[in-house]
């Protein structure tokens, strides 16, 4: 996304749209973690699976701040690379207790075919990706990131 620091918490709270108040939206970021050679095709997804396990954990702390003891259950990333569906899919493999949703966006960089055939095999409860053929114009896009869809 090109940011390079996180919203405070305070502004991750307010970000509610009307049926999601059991959602939380916070990003990762390049700046959270580097292994330090941006240049080794071999760990570039491996660096954005520990962005979003920091993600995870700066939301884990946003819902203990404002909620109590809350369960985080299930964590969407959102990417249009191939590099972003790995790292999903790196993230799902180093932990065990979260659903991991991917969202692949084929946005004209790489198609669908492509990032379709990264994903793998979808499994219920533990790694549900989907790939969105037309891109964030999609209209499955907010049912893929667990959105409730309104009329």
């Amino acid at each position: 996304t090109g940011a390079l620091s996180p919203t405070s918490n305070s502004q991750a709270r307010r970000r509610v749209w009307p049926g999601t108040e059991d959602l939380g939206f916070i990003g990762g970021f390049g700046s959270d973690y580097c292994s330090g050679d941006i240049d080794d095709a071999t760990r570039n997804y491996l660096d954005r699976g520990e962005q979003i396990s920091i993600a995870t954990d700066r939301c884990r702390e946003v819902l203990n701040d404002s909620e109590g003891d809350v369960a985080l259950k299930r964590v969407v990333h959102i990417g249009d690379a191939p590099a972003d569906v790995l790292a999903a899919k790196a993230f799902c493999e180093m932990q065990d207790e979260l659903c991991v949703g991917m969202v692949a966006v084929a946005t004209g960089s790489y198609g669908a075919d492509e990032l379709q055939g990264l994903v793998g095999e979808y499994v219920p409860g533990v790694w549900e990706p989907v790939v969105l053929e037309k891109g964030l114009a999609d209209p499955n896009f907010l049912r893929a990131c667990g959105l409730p869809m309104h009329a």
